[in-house]
């Protein structure tokens, strides 16, 4: 589409420029998006509750594609520290088992 690509051409020319519109600024520089610190924390439950609705708004409603992938890092991340706590108590766990089955037999 020759329209389309025109103003195309345009945008990108007056952003070279230096003319920056506000919704550029404020996409580029991602000023609604929440912090990872408070992606974290709405993972671990602990975030307040207005924060809470606005970033289930603006992973799902608005699919900022930067916040919906650093949830998603944050989750994995979760997830395999989950993983890795169960191992640690695991391996606790048949250490002791260990030194107290030599002990009964002392």
């Amino acid at each position: 589409d020759p329209v389309a690509a025109e103003s195309l051409v345009a945008a990108i020319g007056r952003r070279d420029a230096g003319v920056h519109s506000l919704g550029a600024v404020w996409r580029r520089n991602r000023l609604s998006c929440p912090t990872r610190e408070q992606i974290g924390s709405y993972l671990l439950g602990v975030l307040d509750a207005e924060l809470v609705d606005y970033l289930e708004f603006h992973t799902q409603v608005v699919q900022c594609r930067v916040c919906q992938a650093s949830l998603a890092d944050l989750r994995e991340r979760q997830a395999a520290e989950e993983e890795a706590v169960q191992t640690r108590r695991s391996r606790y766990f048949q250490s002791s088992a260990g030194m107290l089955s030599r002990r009964g037999e002392d």
